[in-house]
Order: structure tokens, then sequence, then C-alpha cells
């Protein structure tokens, strides 16, 4: 599941935008740097965005921009994760969780009332999970354990976590986002999420 890209100079033709502005965007940490994928293309290399995130940021820097500085936008763009703490009622609250997937959430962590930013960024996915319609309860739990799992293998957030079932059997896989994903061909594919894509969800919704 390839996401779709766009070139820095259609998304320059499209937005209106113009060079200065999206590396002084860049610069100011409006837009992540991971989004700037530079690919080999038989003109040379050119650097190309995630589509859909790439223009739905824009657009939102383009609508806030009149009303607050580059660094107040940066402070909304990206809250600082130390600071997070939040209550399955308040993750519920901003949409951030339903019920049902704080309930799973909290099978595996009975005595967690408080989440941290790296629990709630797994809560989340927990809930996209389980809202994917694909997942069952005890596979959204399992995801839950992979994710955990994961990050004493990985240094951060930036990965995929991928559900394959086969014969009724699901396998959940983690990996770096710019690894190869190797899935038996016998296997169907029934959930994705990027983590990273959760986490810039995450930070407007905290808003």
């Amino acid at each position: 599941m390839e996401q779709e890209l766009i070139s820095k100079k259609e998304l320059l033709d499209v937005t209106g935008i113009s060079y200065g502005q999206l590396y002084r965007w860049k610069r100011k940490d409006l837009i992540p740097e991971e989004w700037f994928i530079r690919k080999s293309t038989f003109t040379g290399q050119e650097t190309f965005f995630p589509r859909e995130k790439i223009l739905t940021r824009i657009e939102q820097i383009k609508q806030l921009k009149d009303d607050l500085s580059l660094d107040e936008l940066a402070r909304r763009f990206s809250p600082d994760p130390a600071e997070i703490a939040l209550s399955g009622e308040e993750m519920v609250r901003k949409g951030i969780v339903s019920e049902q997937s704080w309930r799973v959430y909290q099978l595996e962590h009975p005595n967690v009332a408080v989440c941290s930013f790296q629990e709630t960024v797994f809560a989340s996915v927990v809930h996209r999970a389980l809202a994917s319609g694909d997942v069952g309860l005890d596979e959204a739990r399992s995801a839950l354990r992979a994710l955990e799992q994961s990050i004493t293998v990985f240094s951060d957030l930036r990965v995929r976590i991928v559900c394959v079932r086969k014969l009724g059997v699901s396998v959940w896989v983690v990996q770096a986002a710019d690894g190869q994903l190797v899935v038996d061909p016998d296997a169907k594919l029934v959930f994705e999420a990027d983590v990273s894509e959760c986490i810039e969800e995450l930070k407007l919704k905290l808003m």
C-alpha cells in the first residue's frame, strides 16, 4: 500500500507557494523533515512529498499563518511530547480513541489512568485498527503488544505496523518506515497504519 507522492514542482504549482516559503516552513518545523523524499528520476534527483499529508498541512498553514506566528504554528503542529498526559476520558473526548478501544487498551494496562505521549500514540493505533472493521478485539490487543515490544528494537516511532492473516491466523509486523516489508504471498493484508501519520493526526487533535 504505497502512498501517493507529489513532486516539488507540482506541489508549488498546485498550492501557489514559493520555493522560499516551503523551505522556510521546513526550517521552522512546520513540515516534517521526513516528508522530503529524495528519489532518482530520469532527470536526476528530485524531491517528492506524501501527497495527501503535504497538501493538508500547507492548507492548514495558509489558513492559520495570518493569525499566528510561525513559532506559534510550530508549537501547534509539534506539541512537546514530554508535556502530554491524557486520561482515557480526555482521549475519548478529543476523538483520539473510542470508548471501546480505550477498554481494549485497559485490558493490557488495567492500572494506567493517565497516558504519556507514547502510550497515547499506541492507544490511537489500537483505535485505528478497530475502526478499520477488519481487526478484532484480540487482534487489536496483539497489535498493542507488538508495538510495545518494537520500541526495544527501533529508536523512535517512525514505523509501520501491518497485520496479515492466513487461514484465519493473524500476524502483526512492525518495521521501520523506510524498510522493505516482506509478506507471505498466501497471506492477506488486512490492516496497516503509518504510526508517523497517527502522530501527526494526534498533534492536531491535541491543539
